[in-house]
């Protein structure tokens, strides 16, 4: 099927950014589940476009082969926890700091990752 016939992809729910590029002098937008492809235009609209198109493209070709398309970041499930692991010194000090708050290290972290997001 030639890039005429390929069918609408919703490509609107995953995660862009444009952004000025000093060295290419021009737009570039990149989408956040897809970090090989990126569109440079001059304007950011234009940049925005040419991006969803090429991303549409891209999940058509690998539908075609069968290939796992990406979920959007916005409607994947997360459970709210992940495991992190410190060395003893770093362990050592994240807990005397949770302590010196009367926090448990899980809320001392939680604050600071939501202090930095």
């Amino acid at each position: 099927m030639d890039t005429l016939e390929r069918p609408h992809i919703e490509v609107s729910h995953y995660t862009y950014r444009v952004a000025w590029s000093v060295d290419d002098d021009e737009f570039v937008a990149t989408v956040v589940e897809f970090p090989s492809l990126s569109w440079l235009a001059p304007s950011q609209i234009e940049a925005l476009e040419g991006l969803e198109t090429l991303l549409a493209d891209a999940i058509v070709d690998m539908q075609e082969e069968g290939e796992d398309v990406p979920k959007p970041i916005a409607e994947r499930s997360y459970s709210g926890k992940f495991n992190v692991r410190l060395g003893e010194k770093l362990h050592r000090d994240v807990a005397l700091r949770a302590a010196e708050e009367n926090l448990s290290i899980n809320q001392w972290v939680v604050r600071k990752l939501m202090a930095d997001c």
